[in-house]
């Protein structure tokens, strides 16, 4: 079973794709983007990029004890 911390991890995630998706599916149909849409997955990416650090980190000081 998956923790709640991963689960969040992966629900970020595929908001992040699904928002890209959108975000590009924009600029192919020649709308005009939004000014906010960037600047959500610009903050889940950093959120996830955030976390895949810390779970380096995590991983890292545990093997060396």
């Amino acid at each position: 079973m998956k923790s709640t911390f991963d689960l969040m991890r992966l629900w970020a995630m595929l908001t992040g794709l699904a928002l890209a998706a959108w975000y590009f599916g924009e600029l192919y149909l020649g709308a005009q983007a939004t000014e906010t849409l960037p600047m959500l997955i610009a903050a889940i990416g950093g959120f996830e990029l955030f976390h895949y650090a810390q779970d380096i980190l995590i991983k890292r000081r545990q093997s060396r004890g």
